[in-house]
């Protein structure tokens, strides 16, 4: 989930081989109703100042990857410049606050609350007022009804890319008055909340022709702070204008300009004076850091300067002089890297194999690899399904259990893989390698900046899925994220810090040594050598561990390392396959050609919604195929499915998190996907910027950002 937004809604499903034994989980306590979610690991750091403090006027410039390819966030092309529109110019019912919760929206609802249970759910809007559309017409049922109606499904000429909890709606209708919205539900729908944010007017969603193509590149009537004024190309801009009929607190900033640059080039549009506020990589953010303490001028001795950075400084030093005028602002993102194991084939189609390869992990030190170098705490995710500070996040990792070599051994053992077993010839590939070959010849492993790869942030389509149907077919909502998932979505960047070892594993094709050499003091069950490769009927346990391999995946190539390392200490290869960027999820994810690969998955203020089809136990479709949601894993069960079934429909909100949290000991136990740390958020933002930043959970508030006044000059002393 992005931080303009309240929900992600992206999907594609998988495939499952688990025996019961994983879903007799012990250590539930975690899940009881009584249990903190916790504050959120770091906070948001966005330079707050009352609005007193800040002037009046001024155009905050802030670089987006891309001008946006549609203004409809409910289409599958949509990505975070869609969002981030949306937020300035549209409604959301709700906000998610520093926690990562959502809250009631005061501009836009007076309140908002379950008013019928039995026989039917029913949600009762109350609307501010003020609330009128720009061009004078007041936000009311006709909208809510509209929006209902384009993204229900039911209707297979609109192109949407998701309709959850509007597929469960059975009517909506004016209340006792135009400020009343009723909302009657099929079926209990406990995410009630996620719908309706944003909102589009009834002049989009009324027709499939204005909800396919109309929104796509203009939005004549909007309802935010901010309006839009314009959509510039040619220049690569978006041009966000105050809204004249805005009746909450009035803008701080005249404009908002959102300037299309890209990642590796943000340093010196800082510098050049282009940008006033980016998202940028740990290479740029040590620059800006260096430049404010030198004043951009000192040379660089001693230490702790990463080589890139010196010779960024020196090739540009006016850049550096000019970055003085800028402050890095960090927190978290909600997004966390994950460690994804597919368990449709090969060695990890044995719960007992994946469950050892996640025993191995010592996930404290991937996330002190990425986060400390950072200044950032570097604290394990324990959740699947939320992140601290959320509603429903509590730690179950203990249902899958610690970092513990013996018993990840043990575990080997027990399905078969005998430690420094002999090993014969094998002339076939690795299961998960074959289809794979040819691209990671074809790429190579260039120097780009750091980053990561997330899922379902974007809602770009995946080419994989597409050429399966036809881009207008409006399916179900776990069909239609076909379209959707898959893919390089942002390419953030983030952390780049050394700690791997390049080289210290055996190419394809060579035999598996009788024994490694262990250290001191370590010994492997049966007698081997601590560290000696496990084999099975002659075979080596070898697993293909998929990276991209170009600019924005160092931080994931630099985890990956360590986590080979951890698996060679309990007598598993991990092979690391590089592949390009642009096949990385199409033909390698999505598809299931791999053994270990690393991604990210935004979390999501409505998970029993929106992580329902991450974790969905696979389903034979009409051409005796899997039909694959978004469990690129291919790990599911009929438990977790029930769990993710019985907390939609769970109206008691204390119920509902208690059985997210059932779900999510599951989940771990099942060991198909292992959370490793929550992805960093690093922002540039001009000293004088205030209210903006690293948002962390928080959607952002655009009517206080802007800059501060500058202070009054000091009176002149008097002559003598």
């Amino acid at each position: 989930m992005s931080h303009d937004g309240v929900g992600l809604r992206a999907v594609l499903r998988s495939v499952a081989f688990l025996t019961a034994s994983a879903l007799a989980v012990p250590a539930l306590a975690a899940c009881s109703a009584e249990d903190e979610a916790g504050k959120p690991v770091a906070g948001q750091d966005i330079a707050p100042a009352s609005r007193d403090e800040i002037a009046d006027g001024g155009t905050l410039r802030w670089a987006v990857d891309a001008v946006p390819e549609t203004l409809n966030t409910f289409q599958a092309d949509a990505d975070s410049a869609t969002s981030r529109v949306a937020g300035a110019v549209l409604p959301s019912m709700y906000r998610l606050d520093p926690n990562g919760r959502p809250q009631a929206n005061s501009d836009y609802l007076e309140s908002a609350k379950i008013v019928e249970r039995e026989p039917k759910q029913v949600v009762l809007y109350k609307l501010n007022q003020q609330a009128v559309w720009s061009d004078g017409r007041e936000i009311g049922a006709a909208d809510f009804a509209a929006q209902w109606r384009a993204l229900s499904g039911r209707d297979t000429a609109y192109w949407t890319a998701r309709n959850a909890g509007y597929d469960r709606i059975e009517s909506v209708e004016r209340g006792k008055n135009d400020l009343e919205v009723r909302v009657t539900f099929s079926r209990p729908y406990a995410d009630w909340k996620s719908l309706f944010s944003p909102l589009y007017p009834k002049d989009v969603m009324g027709t499939p022709d204005t909800f396919n193509d109309g929104a796509r590149k203009k939005l004549n009537v909007t309802a935010g702070p901010f309006a839009l004024k314009a959509v510039d190309r040619k220049n690569a801009q978006v041009t966000l204008t105050r809204n004249p009929r805005w009746w909450g607190r009035p803008t701080k900033l005249a404009e908002i300009d959102l300037v299309a640059v890209p990642r590796d080039q943000r340093a010196a549009a800082l510098a050049a004076g282009r940008l006033d506020l980016a998202e940028i990589d740990p290479s740029q953010a040590e620059r800006i850091t260096l430049a404010a303490r030198d004043g951009g001028s000192k040379p660089l001795t001693g230490p702790g300067v990463s080589p890139r950075t010196r010779k960024a400084i020196a090739e540009h030093p006016e850049q550096q002089v000019a970055l003085r005028d800028f402050v890095v602002r960090k927190s978290l993102e909600p997004i966390y890297t994950q460690l994804a194991l597919n368990g449709a084939q090969g060695p990890l189609a044995d719960e007992r194999v994946r469950r050892a390869v996640a025993r191995a992990l010592d996930r404290k030190e991937l996330a002190q690899a990425v986060l400390s170098p950072l200044g950032l705490p570097a604290v394990p995710v324990g959740s699947h399904l939320a992140l601290s500070g959320q509603q429903a996040y509590a730690d179950n990792s203990g249902a899958l259990g610690g970092q513990d070599t013996e018993e990840a051994r043990a575990l080997l053992a027990d399905a078969g893989w005998v430690p420094g077993g002999p090993v014969t010839e094998q002339k076939e590939e690795n299961a998960a390698g074959a289809k794979g070959k040819k691209a990671d010849s074809d790429s190579g492993d260039g120097p780009g900046d750091d980053g990561e790869y997330i899922v379902g942030e974007d809602n770009k389509p995946a080419e994989a899925d597409r050429e399966k149907k036809d881009p207008k077919d409006q399916t179900t909502q776990h069909q239609q994220a076909d379209d959707q998932a898959g893919q390089h979505m942002d390419g953030k960047q983030y952390a780049n810090h050394p700690g791997g070892a390049p080289g210290a594993y055996a190419p394809k094709g060579t035999a598996a040594p009788a024994g490694t050499a262990a250290p001191a003091g370590t010994a492997a069950p049966g007698g081997a050598a601590a560290g000696a490769l496990a084999a099975k009927d002659g075979k080596p346990l070898t697993l293909r561990f998929v990276l991209p391999s170009g600019p924005g995946a160092e931080a994931l190539r630099t985890v990956a390392d360590r986590i080979a390392r951890m698996l060679e200490r309990i007598g598993v290869r991990a092979e690391l396959s590089k592949v390009s960027d642009d096949s990385y999820f199409k033909d390698h994810i999505a598809s299931g050609q791999y053994d270990l690969a690393l991604y990210s998955w935004p979390a999501s203020a409505f998970p029993a919604t929106d992580a329902r089809p991450i974790f969905a136990k696979p389903v034979p479709a009409a051409d005796g195929s899997l039909s694959v949601e978004q469990n690129y894993t291919r790990v599911g069960t009929d438990q977790v499915d029930q769990l993710f079934d019985q907390a939609i429909a769970e109206l008691d909100e204390d119920e509902a998190r208690s059985l997210v949290r059932k779900a999510d000991a599951r989940i771990w136990a099942a060991a198909g996907s292992i959370p490793l740390y929550q992805r960093p958020q690093l922002t540039a933002a001009r000293t004088s910027l205030a209210n903006t930043g690293a948002f962390g959970f928080q959607t952002p508030v655009y009517e206080d950002m802007g800059f501060l006044k500058k202070p009054p000059r000091p009176a002149a002393s008097p002559s003598n």
